[in-house]
C-alpha cells in the first residue's frame, strides 16, 4: 500500500466533505420523519431521484438554469409529501408498515422514472459542470460547493426553526408525547402533514444537488439507502444537524479509505461506524 501525497490526501478529504454534505442533506428529511413521525419513509429516496430527474429535464432538455429547479421542485414535492401523509394517516401505520408501504411507493417512482426517462444514464449538462476554482492547490468544483452551502443553510435553518420557533417546539412535543401535546392544544395531524411536506421538499432540494454532482440512473436509487441510513442513525433520529455531521464523517472516512487503500473498501467504513454506534450508543430522537 502506497501512502498518497499530502495534496492528494487533502483533495480526498475535501471531496469527502462534499459528498458527505449530500449524505446529510438526503438524510435530513429521512431522519425527521423517522424521529418525529415514527415513519421509516423509503419513498424519500425515490423523491430525491425524481427531483434529480426533474432538474435534468429543466437543465438539459429545456436548457434552463438547473438552479431554477430549487424554485419549482421543493414546493411541488411539499404538496406530494402532504398528500402521502394524508393517505397514510387514514390507516394504522406502524414503523414497520411504513417501511413496507413506502418501499412500494419507491418502486412505483422508480418505474415511473424508467417509463419517462428510460433506464439509461442521464447527466445534467449545464454551465456549472466545468466551473471550478483552486484554493491553495485544491480544486473546488462549483456544483459540489453549491451542495455544501445548501446543506449547511438547510440544516442550520431547520435546527433554528426546531429550537426557537413555536412550530418547532410543538413538533418536538408531539414526538415526545402526542397525547399530552394534544391536551395543550397541539394539532398533531396538521403538524404531521406540515412536517411530511417539509421533508418531501427537502428531498427535492437534495435531488437538485444530486443531479448537479452525479450521473443519474433509476437503478441507483437503492444504492444510496445504506450509507444515508448510516448517516441518519449516527446523527440521531429527529436531529437537524446530526445527519450532516455524520454524513461528513462518513464521506471523509470513505474518501481517505479510497485514497489510501482501494475504492472497494469504502462501503465498509460507513457500515462499520454504524455497527459500532449501534453496539455502544443507542439512537435517541432529538434536535
Amino acid at each position: 500500500m502506497t501512502l498518497p501525497s499530502f495534496n492528494l490526501l487533502a483533495q480526498a478529504i475535501l471531496s469527502g466533505i462534499f459528498i458527505g454534505s449530500l449524505y446529510g442533506l438526503i438524510g435530513l428529511g429521512l431522519g425527521l420523519t423517522w424521529g418525529l413521525l415514527r415513519q421509516i419513509n423509503l419513498s424519500h429516496f425515490g423523491l430525491v431521484f425524481l427531483g434529480g430527474y426533474l432538474s435534468y429535464q429543466m437543465g438539459t432538455v429545456w436548457h434552463l438554469d438547473p438552479l431554477l429547479a430549487l424554485l419549482v421542485v421543493p414546493p411541488l414535492f411539499f404538496g406530494v409529501g402532504v398528500g402521502m401523509q394524508w393517505l397514510l394517516s387514514k390507516f394504522s401505520i406502524t414503523p414497520f408498515n411504513s417501511l413496507l408501504v413506502t418501499f412500494g411507493i419507491t418502486v412505483v417512482i422508480e418505474s415511473a422514472i424508467q417509463g419517462i426517462w428510460t433506464a439509461d444514464y442521464r447527466r445534467l449538462e449545464s454551465g456549472y459542470n466545468q466551473m471550478k476554482f483552486t484554493v491553495g492547490g485544491l480544486y473546488v468544483p462549483v456544483p459540489e460547493l453549491v451542495t455544501l452551502l445548501l446543506s449547511l443553510a438547510v440544516a442550520f435553518g431547520v435546527w433554528a426553526a426546531m429550537r426557537y420557533t413555536d412550530l418547532g417546539k410543538a413538533l418536538r412535543a408531539m414526538a415526545e408525547d402526542g397525547p399530552i401535546a394534544a391536551a395543550y392544544g397541539v394539532n398533531s395531524k396538521r403538524l404531521a402533514l406540515l412536517l411530511a411536506g417539509l421533508c418531501a421538499a427537502l428531498a427535492g432540494v437534495a435531488g437538485v444537488c444530486l443531479a448537479l454532482m452525479f450521473t443519474l440512473a433509476p437503478s441507483q436509487i437503492f444504492a444510496w439507502v445504506g450509507v444515508v441510513f448510516a448517516a441518519v442513525m449516527l446523527g440521531g433520529l429527529g436531529s437537524a444537524l446530526g445527519p450532516l455531521v455524520a454524513g461528513v464523517i462518513i464521506g471523509v472516512s470513505e474518501a481517505i479509505t479510497m485514497a489510501v487503500a482501494s475504492p472497494s473498501w469504502a462501503p465498509i467504513v460507513s457500515f462499520s461506524l454504524l455497527i459500532v454506534m449501534l453496539l455502544f450508543r443507542p439512537a435517541k430522537a432529538g434536535t
